[in-house]
C-alpha cells in the first residue's frame, strides 16, 4: 500500500554520485569536541578562588559550578568545605538548594 517507491536506475546513479560529496563536507565541518565539566575541585584556600567567590552576590552550588566550570556535586562539596572552615556562612535553603554568603 504505502511505503517507499522503488528508485529507477537513473535515480540510483545520481544518489551514488552525490554520496562522496556529502562525506567530504561532513569531515571538513566536524563539530568541536564537547567540553566536560571539571571533576577536580579548586583549592579552597587559594586567594584567587576566594576573590572570585567574593564577587558573586549569592553563593549557590549552581552559580559556583557555572563560574568555575565544575560539576554540581563538586561545587556542593567545595561550599561545604568552605563552610566548615568558617570562610562562608550558611544563610538558608532546603534539601535541594543551599544559599551561602561571606560573613560581614
Amino acid at each position: 500500500m504505502g511505503g517507499k517507491k522503488k528508485l529507477s536506475l537513473k535515480q540510483i546513479e545520481r544518489s551514488q554520485d552525490k554520496k562522496p560529496e556529502k562525506e567530504k563536507k561532513g569531515k571538513a565541518a566536524a563539530l568541536p569536541d564537547k567540553k566536560t565539566a571539571g571533576i577536580t575541585s579548586p583549592d579552597p584556600r587559594s586567594d584567587k578562588v576566594l576573590g572570585e567567590l567574593k564577587k558573586i552576590k549569592v553563593l549557590t552550588p549552581s552559580v559556583v559550578a557555572a563560574r568555575f566550570d565544575l560539576r554540581l556535586s563538586v561545587a556542593k562539596s567545595l561550599l561545604k568545605e568552605l563552610e566548615q572552615r568558617g570562610t562562608i556562612k550558611y544563610v538558608s535553603g532546603s534539601e535541594n538548594i543551599k544559599i551561602y554568603k561571606f560573613p560581614d
